[in-house]
């Protein structure tokens, strides 16, 4: 019988290899890349919402609060010491695993993902992602004021990257497993599917290609059935109703929020932005040890609560509060302002979270402003001003995500009300037209610029930095190779490119120089340029111009 399973083995050996090749290659188009999708996306709506339940556990535990959605109520009657104090040892903490477990002290996020889309073959960093996740559940559960999605994000983006390593893909196949795991962490962190879908195409993968669009569907179908299970089929957020006429009537008005949101976006993003610069700047200047900064960050914050509790941790008390119309115009104002304040300080601070939860609090807070003062001005043409805190709750987070469709998808979920999907499809869009032209795109586009990695023109642009000139150049014992002594002429000139230089670098010196071909050297200890190779312009064009194709390829198939 054993002699007969080795003997049907090896004549099917041939199409086992077939069948491999398949799932590494062509694997969406297949029935077992669907199955992979849904265990990736039943794997990362678990860690969605373990990690939820992990911060609930660990902030329950420092604060001693029996019920963690009214944190900030608590935190109001804590003594002083312990307000300030908290942020302060999580600080610590964080300084520390960053400093022994990052090369730069910096928690990976969202940007780090889009970036693993576009140049790493779907991959992330492990042990650097791990330190963040310490990090971001450490910061959220002492008072950071940050939200948990960016950093479930990143660990469901470690989860398809040891699938994808494990199962040996290429690039189009590991982007696609990314978008599973991604769509199935924001479905179970939202209780929203067809939003953690979107939110995998359009902000992750920027794209939308057909036959990613099965797989990620499946794993974001899987993911708000884990959620679901935990919690139930429940929304975080509800909103009094309008009537009709009312609601119409004042469409011009969401217009005019959805500028005045875009404005919000841009000076939280530059706030965030400006106190990154200023920390690094004060830390330099006073030669401050990296794992001291996030304390530092985590004492600011803890003196700030003292005086505005509402800062502390995700926020979704206020926002709660905001979207039902329970603060007024003066609360709505201050708080918005002091959370603007605080989510700088965390992460500028290098402290850990994401922007997501902050950016939809500090929304809530903006539209219910705008909407006392509308309702106030108007109130014969005007529906409930709670009406106003959701529109600008979504029209925030899709200006600082870059995410238009996914958002607006995320609210109409959590309401299932036309009119308020409407509402906030007007706001989303005239936010993200304003914002999208004042930074790079998004506030993650934006984080990958200030680090030189420009994917908000498009792959015409990054592509150029993900070669080598190494790995295209010539070298001298190869078929048409440069001519050693021109080679050595332009070398004298100071016409050469090194060998670690991209073809970002040594395209606009073909344009200037307009030679064929540029000596490309190795540096020896003193200095002097030794000669590796040539890289001819053609083979440069040739390069990019098939990187381009392939691209082109993924993104419409």
């Amino acid at each position: 019988m054993f002699a007969e399973l080795r003997r049907q083995l090896f004549m099917n050996r041939g199409e086992l290899s077939k069948g491999w090749d398949l799932l590494r290659h062509k694997g969406p188009g297949q029935m077992q890349f669907w199955f992979i999708a849904l265990l990736l996306g039943i794997a990362s709506g678990s860690i969605a919402v373990g990690f939820r339940a992990a911060i609930e556990w660990l902030q329950s535990t420092v604060y001693g609060t029996p019920n963690v959605n009214l944190l900030h109520s608590f935190a109001e009657t804590l003594p002083w010491y312990y307000v300030l104090l908290i942020p302060a040892i999580g600080g610590i903490v964080v300084g520390i695993i960053l400093h022994h477990m990052t090369p730069d002290g910096r928690v990976r996020s969202v940007a780090d993902v889009i970036e693993g889309a576009a140049i790493n073959d779907g991959r992330v960093e492990k042990k650097a992602g791990v330190a963040s996740a310490l990090c971001s559940w450490i910061t959220l559960s002492t008072g950071g004021s940050t939200g948990r999605e960016g950093p479930v994000v990143h660990m469901a983006a470690m989860a398809s990257s040891w699938v994808a390593n494990l199962l040996r893909v290429d690039g189009i196949t590991g982007r696609d497993l990314l978008g599973c795991a991604v769509a199935a962490a924001v479905s179970a962190s939202f209780n929203a599917p067809i939003a953690g879908a979107l939110f995998a195409l359009e902000v992750i993968l920027r794209h939308f290609a057909l036959h990613a669009f099965a797989p990620i569907v499946v794993a974001s179908a899987a993911g708000t059935v884990i959620n679901r299970l935990v919690y139930g089929d429940v929304t975080e957020f509800m909103l009094p109703g309008t009537t009709t006429v009312e609601f119409y009537l004042e469409l011009p008005a969401f217009f005019l929020l959805g500028l005045v949101c875009g404005l919000v976006a841009v000076i939280m993003m530059r706030a965030i932005f400006f106190s990154d610069d200023l920390e690094t700047a004060l830390q330099e200047r006073l030669k401050l040890p990296y794992w001291l900064r996030p304390a530092v960050a985590g004492l600011l914050l803890g003196g700030l609560a003292i005086f505005f509790p509402h800062i502390i941790g995700v926020g979704y008390e206020t926002t709660s509060l905001a979207l039902t119309g329970n603060l007024m115009l003066h609360e709505a104002f201050v708080f918005a302002v002091f959370k603007v304040v605080a989510v700088s300080i965390t992460m500028g601070g290098r402290m850990g979270g994401g922007v997501f939860s902050p950016a939809l609090m500090v929304g809530a807070l903006t539209g219910l402003v705008f909407g006392h003062i509308a309702t106030g001005l108007f109130p014969e043409m005007s529906s409930a001003f709670t009406l106003y805190a959701l529109a600008g709750c979504g029209a925030v987070a899709a200006a600082v995500l870059g995410a238009p469709i996914s958002t607006t998808l995320i609210v109409f979920e959590l309401t299932g009300d036309w009119q308020t999907g409407l509402a906030v499809m007007i706001s989303v869009s005239m936010s993200t037209a304003l914002a999208s032209r004042l930074v790079d795109r998004s506030f993650f586009l934006t984080q990958l610029k200030r680090r030189n990695v420009h994917l908000a023109a498009g792959p015409q642009t990054y592509l150029l930095a993900m070669f080598r000139v190494q790995g295209v150049m010539r070298r001298p014992m190869d078929e048409g190779a440069a001519d050693e002594a021109t080679c050595q002429e332009m070398i004298d000139q100071g016409l050469y490119l090194q060998c670690q230089a991209t073809l970002e670098v040594a395209l606009p010196m073909f344009e200037g120089s307009r030679v064929d071909f540029l000596p490309v050297v190795e540096l020896s200890a003193d200095g002097t340029p030794v000669l590796q190779g040539a890289l001819f312009h053609i083979d440069a064009l040739k390069a990019y111009n098939r990187a381009l194709a392939a691209t082109a390829e993924e993104e419409h198939s």
